[in-house]
Parts: structure tokens; C-alpha cells; sequence
């Protein structure tokens, strides 16, 4: 089997491949409820895993929707049973604040249930969005359609590209590693030349400094 060494996906991979449908459910019921894992990589890497026969894509791929779409509606229902308490709380602060929140209950009056369908292709949007639902008591029947109807839109895409196209996308990953190593040294440099004009304009500085002084003193 293929073994991918470049994490973030290779260790998600791993982590799948160990607990296979249980594993994909809890990485994706985690990744809705807010966790710093965009959930289109244990989409791909399940993906993978049913391109090597380590699951069966027919189990796999409605796993991957019901992982999704639990997490999701978690965070509604949070949203609707506690309210804004919810703000206070540390870990809603990472994802929801007062001004988000108000700027979502803008566009949820504006657009209604659009808001649902489009935040679940946006990530870093999409815990917020379903936290404000509840807030806002959008009906859940509506939440849910909405939600439901982008998960089976957008989970078997990103599903369907890492079946077919697994080789492909080993070879992506690798390149944007090496994008990221170089922009890695890039930065570095800019960071080390920052600090060395930084440095001789002090030292300059100090020099016309003690030049003024000695005048003075003179």
C-alpha cells in the first residue's frame, strides 16, 4: 500500500487505516465540532483507503456524510439549547465572536438557509455558521436540508477525486511540500535580511548620535 509520509494526510492515513470506519466517523464528527483538522483531508484519506481495498468505498463514502453532517448538528444544537452563553465559553471564542456571530445573523436574515449551504464548503467558516444557526433558531428541519444537501454534494467530490486519482494525488501533495520548504527558506531569508538592514541603520543611527555628542561637547 501506498504510505504517505507527508503529514498532515499521511498521519490522518495512518490514523484511518488503524480504525478504519470508526476512525473515519471520529476524526470527521471531531473536525465539525471545531477541531483544527479541515475535514477534506480525512475525506481524501478515506478516499485513498478505498482505493487500496483497506475499506469498502460503499460503507466508506456514507460514513465520511455522517461524520460530517453529526458534528454539524452538535454545534446547532449547542447554538440553540445554550444560546449566546456559548460566547463565553473559551473554546467557542476560537471560532465564534460576538462580531461574527452578529455579521452571520445579518447574512442568515438576508439569505436564510443559503448561508448553511455555502459555509459547508468554506473552511474556517463552517463550526461558526452552525453555532449561529442555533443561536438564530433557523428551523432545524431547514438546517438540516440545507447542511445535508452540501455534504452530499461536496463529500463525495473530494471522496471521488482521492478514489480515482490516488497516484495523482501523492504526486500533488509532494509538490506542495516542496512549494512549502522553499517558501519555508524564502521567508527565512527575507526574515535574516530584515534584521541585518534593521541592524546597520541602528548602528548608523548610534553612529550620528555619538558624532552629534562629541560636537556638542566640544
Amino acid at each position: 500500500m501506498a504510505q504517505y509520509t507527508l503529514a498532515p494526510v499521511g498521519s490522518i492515513e495512518q490514523f484511518l487505516e488503524e480504525f478504519t470506519y470508526l476512525g473515519i466517523f471520529l476524526v470527521l464528527f471531531l473536525a465539525g465540532l471545531g477541531v483544527p483538522i479541515p475535514e477534506e483531508l480525512p475525506i481524501l484519506a478515506s478516499g485513498v483507503l478505498a482505493h487500496e481495498g483497506v475499506v469498502r468505498w460503499w460503507l466508506a463514502l456514507p460514513v465520511c456524510v455522517l461524520g460530517v453532517l453529526s458534528g454539524d448538528v452538535v454545534l446547532y444544537w449547542v447554538g440553540r439549547h445554550w444560546g449566546e452563553r456559548v460566547l463565553a465559553w473559551r473554546l467557542v471564542r476560537h471560532v465564534l465572536s460576538p462580531a461574527r456571530e452578529e455579521a452571520l445573523k445579518v447574512a442568515y436574515r438576508r439569505h436564510g438557509v443559503k448561508v448553511i449551504f455555502t459555509a459547508r464548503h468554506v473552511m474556517g467558516l463552517r463550526a461558526a455558521a452552525f453555532l449561529t444557526a442555533g443561536i438564530a433558531r433557523v428551523p432545524f428541519g431547514w438546517f438540516l436540508a440545507a447542511d445535508a444537501a452540501g455534504a452530499v454534494l461536496g463529500v463525495p467530490v473530494g471522496f471521488g477525486l482521492a478514489f480515482f486519482f490516488t497516484d495523482q494525488l501523492e504526486a500533488i501533495v509532494a509538490d506542495v511540500r516542496r512549494v512549502e520548504r522553499w517558501a519555508a527558506l524564502l521567508a527565512l531569508v527575507v526574515i535574516a535580511g530584515w534584521i541585518a538592514v534593521h541592524a546597520y541603520r541602528r548602528s548608523r543611527a548610534l553612529e550620528r548620535e555619538a558624532q552629534a555628542a562629541r560636537g556638542d561637547a566640544r
